[in-house]
């Protein structure tokens, strides 16, 4: 845990399996960041609003009921076109992702999430804004 990057920012956790936010929750806690959750899109386009300029990064997974990450990318950008957001999925197609890496998302974590690689990715994206340098 030690040689992970560290931050104090804010992340929203945007995904709907309890496993996986409590993993992550506890692992950035760890690394000094402030956590939000959402369960759904719905409540991360809420949470958003209700937050401005206070969420540093999202992490959104693209799979989830009520409304998937495909529509809340768009919903948040709309409220913020600077948002940076961070994509994650086990199981969404190749063309969807590009789709919204050319609408400027930041990047895109596969499932199942290694800490190491999650620590990194959200470090470069609040540094420089893409996933790898």
């Amino acid at each position: 845990m030690n040689s992970l990057p560290k931050g104090d920012e804010t992340i929203l956790i945007v995904d709907d399996h309890e496993t996986i936010w409590d993993f992550l929750i506890e692992a950035l806690q760890e690394l000094g960041y402030s956590v939000l959750l959402a369960e759904n899109g719905l409540d991360a386009v809420e949470i958003y609003e209700a937050n401005p300029n206070q969420i540093d990064l999202v992490l959104l997974d693209m799979i989830m009921p009520k409304q998937g990450g495909h529509q809340t990318f768009f919903k948040i950008r709309s409220l913020d076109p600077n948002a940076k957001i961070l994509l994650s999925s086990g199981f969404v197609s190749e063309a969807e992702v590009n789709d919204l890496l050319k609408q400027g998302a930041c990047g895109f974590l596969p499932k199942p999430h290694r800490l190491p690689t999650v620590a990194k990715a959200i470090r470069n994206v609040l540094d420089t804004g893409r996933v790898a340098g």
